[in-house]
């Protein structure tokens, strides 16, 4: 229903329940914070009104209370950062799923396309080489390497399987991108010479648009392109079997 009044895109992984949680969490916060600095301001306008005190007091306000109200402010927000933010995102960043269990995909953004890597039935990437890149061979895959024979090179179009978890890694060619994914709830920088790993649990089957949230130079919006198909586990079985050759290609 909250996400309904708030506008919020389509829901489709399994992890977004905790983002949209958070953020109707911080909306029912905002508008308690807005009735009571409301309340307080016309508090202030009864409270001083020029009829009950015509006399400027020069001297002030001249207990301590303010202050302390600040410092007790200060502590407890402290405490939510210590105690209660940083813990709970450490435990969803670090509590990655088994990766025989997950779809791998290694991801490159670059001016202004989504490249995607898959590696095949093997479930094992082929050894990489900065020698080998090309432009048929964005991610310099070894072509002497066997496990690399079937992994697939996609571009702009990436498919996983329903209920199935997705492990990905992503890094850029050339400036920083930022792979989003709003039915996902999933957000990540793309930056050159690091490869960031992320997971999502994708439930519900679809075509999900894929976003660069980074300007990231004149042709930024062309990054828009990228789709992520969600497709069920005898679908994506058989899209696999048409991509694994034998050969790398681009659709």
């Amino acid at each position: 229903m909250m996400q309904k009044l708030l506008g919020l895109p389509v829901l489709a992984s399994e992890e977004g329940r905790g983002v949209d949680d958070l953020i109707i969490y911080v909306h029912l916060l905002m508008i308690v914070l807005f009735v009571g600095w409301l309340g307080y301001f016309l508090y202030t306008l009864w409270r001083f009104r020029r009829e009950r005190q015509a006399r400027a007091d020069h001297h002030g306000v001249r207990s301590h209370a303010s202050s302390y109200i600040e410092f007790t402010v200060a502590g407890i927000e402290a405490a939510l950062l210590i105690f209660v933010a940083v813990p709970l995102w450490a435990r969803a960043a670090d509590k990655f799923p088994d990766a025989k269990d997950s779809t791998l995909v290694q991801v490159v953004a670059q001016q202004f396309n989504w490249n995607f890597r898959l590696p095949g039935h093997d479930q094992t990437f082929g050894k990489q080489d900065m020698r080998f890149v090309a432009e048929t061979n964005i991610f310099g895959v070894d072509p002497a390497d066997a496990a690399g024979k079937d992994d697939i090179q996609l571009l702009n179009e990436l498919h996983v399987s329903v209920d199935k978890p997705v492990i990905a890694y992503i890094s850029s060619k050339d400036v920083i991108h930022s792979f989003k994914i709003p039915a996902m709830r999933l957000t990540q920088d793309a930056i050159p010479g690091m490869r960031i790993p992320i997971h999502f649990k994708p439930t519900q089957e679809g075509r999900y648009r894929i976003y660069c949230a980074q300007l990231c130079g004149n042709g930024h919006a062309a990054m828009a392109q990228g789709l992520l198909v969600v497709e069920s586990p005898a679908a994506y079985e058989k899209w696999l079997a048409t991509k694994s050759v034998g050969t790398v290609s681009y659709e």
